[in-house]
């Protein structure tokens, strides 16, 4: 049986594809959060999940880093993107920072049923009129190499590093994920040497250089 998470803040779109989805695999377990924080909530509580279908543009997200925190704590679980957004730069971005695939928005129910069937028999799913050019686009090598650093962080790391490059104090933090200050110094030491950063403010530059922008937001 299917065990799968729909992660996106449109509670219409997380009903259509829940419809779809039991479509396809109608003894699925179809689970849905609209934030993040609530993905990871469903992930801790229900180890059983199998699939993360992750809208990159949802609340608390921050492209990429969340894509990343959820690879990093938990690493058996696939993750596969879905998004209106299309740009072959964008898709090789997320692939590389560990998504196993990539399904467009308008997917008709075969092509959903074909991208669940290769993530699920772990191969890489990414749309036929799409992969040459995904696979032709060239990230910066700068990008390729925070990919690989931000896999060597572990998940409560990755968690002190979104907070700090939000701005929060040690104490804020150390509040916030129920961890002494002091630990939280130990971990931002930790991230800084394996990030390469020297302060802050790097980190910061780090973090929004992993967000995506959202089509729905320019056209607005």
């Amino acid at each position: 049986m299917l065990n799968l998470l729909i992660a996106d803040d449109h509670p219409m779109f997380r009903l259509a594809l829940r419809q779809a989805v039991l479509g396809v695999h109608d003894d699925a377990m179809v689970l849905e959060a609209g934030t993040l924080d609530e993905a990871l909530t469903v992930l801790r509580e229900t180890p059983a999940v199998d699939l993360v279908l992750l809208d990159l543009h949802m609340p608390g997200s921050h492209g990429l880093m969340g894509l990343s925190l959820l690879r990093s704590e938990f690493p058996a679980v696939a993750v596969m993107m879905i998004s209106a957004n299309d740009d072959p730069l964008i898709i090789r971005r997320s692939l590389d920072h560990g998504a196993a695939g990539f399904l467009p928005k308008r997917a008709g129910i075969e092509e959903l049923k074909g991208a669940l069937d290769c993530v699920l028999d772990c191969r890489e799913y990414v749309p036929a009129e799409l992969r040459t050019a995904v696979h032709a686009a060239d990230p910066q090598s700068e990008d390729r190499v925070l990919a690989d650093r931000l896999a060597s962080l572990t998940p409560q790391q990755l968690r002190v590093l979104t907070r700090v490059a939000q701005g929060r104090l040690n104490k804020q933090i150390a509040d916030e994920l129920g961890i002494t200050e002091r630990t939280v110094k130990a971990h931002v030491s930790a991230l800084f040497e394996k990030l390469k950063v020297r302060n802050r403010t790097q980190a910061g530059v780090l973090l929004r250089s992993l967000t995506l922008a959202d089509p729905a937001q320019q056209q607005s």
